[in-house]
């Protein structure tokens, strides 16, 4: 995935106000959030965690994965 990086400083500096120090102490999550943009899917629950480790099971102990 590819950032712009552009864009996303100017959304920073002139949209939110912030400055240079303070857009680059931001983590990605957090910027989103202040952008309105934060959401998308949920966690994995429980049984999409049991779901995925029934479809693809850890080796049995001895064997070698690739």
């Amino acid at each position: 995935m590819r950032f712009d990086w552009a864009g996303l400083l100017q959304l920073g500096l002139r949209g939110l106000g912030l400055t240079p120090a303070q857009f680059w102490a931001l983590t990605p999550a957090e910027l989103l959030l202040m952008l309105g943009k934060a959401g998308g899917p949920a966690p994995l629950g429980r049984k999409q965690l049991e779901d995925l480790a029934r479809a693809f099971p850890d080796a049995a102990s001895g064997q070698e994965t690739e």
